[in-house]
């Protein structure tokens, strides 16, 4: 079986952003366990707010058909995102907005979900790590009928969060990560059947 790809994006553009640093420390992870991981930023990928007029008059942004093929790419997917009032920032909604559009021949739209296994993770300096803003995340994936594995990642207090490598410190928060980690490796497995 070839190796199992994983792409991880951070939600935030932020400088200094404690999900980019969550992005890097889950990557690390991944590459540790022998997987071909991918990071990008959607900064990459800038996107007009989704409008169906513009959609109807201008067809789909080139940039969310590069995005779609780029999560079509891997066998699974991990966003890391901050949370905003409660919910994912208007920067991620509308990428998966956009990608959600996307149909390629031999494709319908929104494949790409369907056929990749998501994980889900949040950094925050509170105490409740952006759980809220991942229930609301799983919610909108859900819509879009992506399979997301039930393991997810709540970094509280995320500012106290990291050792002097910018590796994670505490005991419980290493263990989340290692069980998000290894499920997304198992169910990204199964997706490649």
């Amino acid at each position: 079986m070839s190796a199992v790809k994983i792409l991880v994006i951070p939600g935030s553009l932020r400088t200094g952003s404690h999900n980019v640093r969550l992005t890097a420390a889950a990557a690390h992870e991944l590459a540790r366990a022998d997987v071909d991981v991918s990071r990008i930023s959607l900064a990459d990928y800038p996107l007009p707010i989704y409008d169906g007029d513009l959609e109807a008059k201008s067809g789909v942004p080139a940039n969310a058909v590069k995005l779609k093929r780029m999560i079509g790419a891997h066998h699974g997917v991990l966003i890391v995102t901050p949370e905003y009032n409660s919910a994912p920032p208007a920067l991620l909604k509308n990428a998966i907005d956009w990608v959600s559009r996307v149909e390629d021949p031999h494709e319908t739209q929104g494949q790409v979900f369907r056929e990749r296994a998501f994980a889900l993770a949040a950094a925050s300096e509170g105490k409740l790590g952006g759980a809220r803003c991942l229930a609301a995340l799983r919610l909108i994936l859900s819509g879009c009928r992506a399979p997301v594995i039930p393991n997810q990642l709540t970094l509280s207090f995320a500012h106290q969060a990291y050792d002097e490598t910018d590796r994670l410190k505490l005991p419980a928060d290493i263990a989340a990560m290692d069980a998000m980690v290894r499920q997304l490796i198992d169910f990204a497995q199964q997706m490649m059947r």
